[in-house]
């Protein structure tokens, strides 16, 4: 059971070379932050540069049957900071990771099962990010999250993550 004022503690880092694997980062995220049970993820996957969500919908229901919006925005948020997270992971950095802006536009009710898609805001943003780390030992990313419901464009959300020092 999870205490205030207690950090959860890390994942040990993956191995050099290799990638976390998705169920067991997941099942670490739900200990670290239980309210991650309740929000319906079904899978997580990388793509290059983009993390991938599959999400059900009912954990997120509102009144009128669609997506909530608050509980839409709390996604977006920790699916950029998972962004963040698990990059700094492949670069073999245990480093904190907090949301220092961020901002949603709601385009379209959720209907169904959808999938939140997140990557950086521009091409260099993570070789910028390696970049600020090396020279002052932290940094900032843009990251843009897209939330689809099959073909449709429901949500897009922005937030700027930082990196903080090594301590």
């Amino acid at each position: 059971m999870r205490q205030t004022g207690i950090p959860h503690p890390r994942l040990p880092l993956p191995a050099p070379g290799r990638e976390d694997d998705p169920a067991r980062f997941l099942a670490w995220l739900a200990e670290a932050i239980p309210m991650v049970e309740h929000l319906g993820i079904r899978s997580m996957r990388r793509e290059e540069e983009q993390l991938i969500w599959a999400l059900d919908l009912t954990p997120s229901l509102n009144d009128k049957g669609t997506g909530f919006g608050g509980a839409l925005a709390a996604q977006t948020a920790l699916l950029g900071w998972c962004w963040a997270t698990l990059w700094l992971r492949r670069h073999s950095m245990a480093r904190d990771v907090v949301v220092a802006e961020a901002s949603q536009r709601f385009l379209a009710p959720v209907t169904g099962d959808y999938r939140l898609v997140c990557l950086p805001e521009s091409d260099d943003g993570p070789v910028a990010l390696a970049e600020q780390i090396a020279d002052r030992g932290r940094g900032r990313i843009a990251l843009v999250q897209q939330l689809w419901c099959g073909h449709t464009l429901c949500l897009e959300a922005r937030g700027n993550y930082v990196v903080l020092p090594a301590g």
